[in-house]
């Protein structure tokens, strides 16, 4: 089994930045990518970034790119969400997720058997 445990999340005005953890306990040599999905109300769920465990191969969202940037501590087994230029549409619950399989471009929530609990971006205009 994995875990994994999410912080970080937070309100802060457009334009702002933060910064998300997610650290994973378990069996976390398993873990063959880890990501970052969201969810805003009345929404599905979306992918927004993923990392190659113990690698550097990453996958953004169109509507993240560039101004999102995904990182790991290896050694910690953490993975982190840098967030910059925020704004009010990325307002949403946060989740880390954790899949056996390694990366690839397409993969969707449904590849990913491990999740967070969840943690609230609040993004104000």
């Amino acid at each position: 089994q994995v875990e994994l445990v999410e912080s970080g999340g937070g309100s802060v005005q457009a334009g702002g930045s933060l910064r998300l953890s997610c650290a994973a306990s378990g069996y976390t040599s398993r873990i063959g990518c880890m990501g970052w999905f969201r969810q805003a109300p009345g929404k599905e769920r979306e992918r927004v970034a993923i990392i190659q465990a113990r690698g550097t191969t990453t996958y953004y969202s169109d509507s993240v790119s560039g101004r999102f940037i995904i990182s790991q501590d290896t050694a910690n087994n953490t993975v982190y969400v840098q967030m910059n230029s925020l704004k009010p549409e990325d307002t949403a619950m946060y989740y880390c997720a954790a899949s056996g399989f390694w990366c690839y471009k397409d993969m969707y929530e449904g590849n990913f058997p491990y999740w967070g609990q969840g943690t609230q971006v609040t993004v104000s205009s």
